[in-house]
């Protein structure tokens, strides 16, 4: 394979006299250029929260293996792509405001490209396009980062180190940023250590307009999907099948995919909360639950919809989904600043034992019996009802603190009745604003049942 490589390699050079010639430079991703001021407010943001004489380190992700010489394909770690808007492997970011060298207060170390890189694996920045992109000027290449690096930890008396911190975090598979922390610490044992996390959940949780603006392009790529999905369901499709109908809208309008592995939930699946097989028949008198949200730019887009495989809801079926619906628009009126997310999550768990008493699933002597500890709607509506958003599908966030005007949650309530093989859930994407109700980033995407029952039946 590598004779062949070179062979290739060799025609191409003589082709061109010699040498291949170099590539115009263009932006090599999916999606269009971000403005670079993003990435400079974001690492502003950041140092401003950062201790005198300290610097900080951020790693892109690893390329994984799967087996033989097969990859997961890459995704970046987000972090570093808040703070850089580089999308590539091998890539380190330093933030010191305190050097000495104004040069190095800002310095990015990219992996070196040459012909050969161009030709087998694609463009990769060089400095000028990393300027471009991030606005950083000091731009080296990697195998110039341990000699630099000494330099600066020679002049800083702290680090911050980015581990992950996020609540639901699995964090056994070790990540390249785990890698280059222990080397630090072992070269390095006498720096205070600090944690990058509380700053990045802080910043990362307000969004910038372009920000914004990217997340309601994912919004509207996922609203593209939705529509041709209730054109196309009908009684004997599988649900393998509506998944594809929806990848293939994504990645036309640019999207590297789903934000999150999808889930379509036809029937009794629809209860089983990460259902993700995939593989079963729509059948007639079915409702699908379809929980899937397009990436854009790395951004994500959360939606959740469940709609009739006939193109009618049954009478208890309608029920059911005004009971969620209610729920879900009362929940919004709650997402506003100041509101404490442990208080807003008991307020929907009140909205919710009011529609569960009316679908007759519990009465009122369940409600006096209940445990406090897990309340008696739990048994039907067993997740919370809301999440930050962002970069990350379940995004960074500080939990314990107010809500601020610019985050974006989801909203997200549920009924799920097994004996019924009925689950239904609804989700939108909401940008909190001060004075006003939150902004739905999804208001275009059918939800009420006349409406759905219209486009299915048109």
């Amino acid at each position: 394979m590598y004779l062949a490589k070179n062979k290739f390699i060799d025609v191409l050079t003589a082709i061109n006299g010699g040498s291949i010639s170099k590539r115009n430079k263009t932006h090599s991703m999916k999606y269009e250029r971000i403005d670079k001021r993003l990435f400079e407010r974001n690492r502003t943001k950041f140092m401003q929260k950062m201790k005198a004489k300290t610097l900080a380190v951020f790693n892109s992700n690893d390329i994984y293996p799967i087996s033989a010489d097969s990859t997961i394909p890459f995704q970046q770690h987000r972090d570093m792509f808040y703070l850089s808007g580089v999308d590539q492997e091998e890539s380190i970011l330093v933030l010191f405001p305190d050097a000495s060298d104004p040069k190095h207060r800002e310095v990015l170390f990219l992996r070196e490209t040459n012909e050969h890189i161009a030709v087998w694996e694609g463009e990769k920045l060089d400095k000028e396009a990393a300027f471009e992109t991030t606005g950083v000027k000091t731009v080296y290449w990697l195998n110039q980062f341990e000699s630099i690096f000494k330099q600066l930890m020679a002049e800083a008396e702290g680090i911050y180190f980015n581990t992950n911190e996020h609540l639901r975090a699995n964090t056994e598979v070790e990540t390249r940023e785990d890698r280059f922390i222990k080397k630090c610490k072992r070269n390095h044992p006498a720096h205070q250590v600090h944690k990058s996390a509380p700053i990045l959940h802080a910043i990362r949780s307000v969004k910038e307009d372009i920000e914004i603006d990217l997340m309601q392009k994912a919004c509207n790529i996922t609203e593209g999907a939705y529509k041709r999905v209730l054109k196309f369901v009908k009684p004997g499709v599988w649900e393998h099948e509506i998944e594809a109908e929806i990848i293939h809208e994504f990645v036309r309008n640019r999207s590297k995919g789903f934000a999150y592995t999808p889930i379509i939930a036809s029937g009794k699946n629809a209860c089983v909360l990460h259902y993700i097989e995939n593989r079963a028949e729509c059948k007639d008198g079915e409702v699908i639950l379809m929980d899937f949200g397009a990436e854009y730019a790395n951004y994500a887009s959360d939606q959740t919809r469940a709609i009739p495989v006939s193109g009618r809801y049954t009478e208890r079926q309608k029920e059911v989904y005004n009971s969620v619906l209610h729920v879900k628009k009362e929940a919004e009126k709650l997402l506003v600043p100041g509101t404490l997310i442990p208080e807003y999550h008991k307020e929907v768990g009140k909205l919710m034992e009011e529609e569960l008493v009316k679908l007759k699933l519990l009465d009122r002597t369940d409600l006096k019996n209940q445990n406090p500890d897990w309340p008696a709607y739990k048994k039907f509506f067993m997740h919370g009802t809301s999440h930050f958003i962002g970069l990350d599908t379940h995004d960074s966030g500080l939990y314990h603190k107010p809500i601020e005007a610019g985050m974006v949650f989801t909203c997200e309530p549920g009924i799920y009745i097994p004996e019924e093989n009925l689950g239904i859930r609804l989700e939108d994407d909401l940008i909190i604003r001060d004075g006003k109700s939150p902004f739905n980033m999804m208001s275009g995407i059918p939800i009420e049942i006349e409406e759905i029952e219209d486009i299915m039946n048109s």
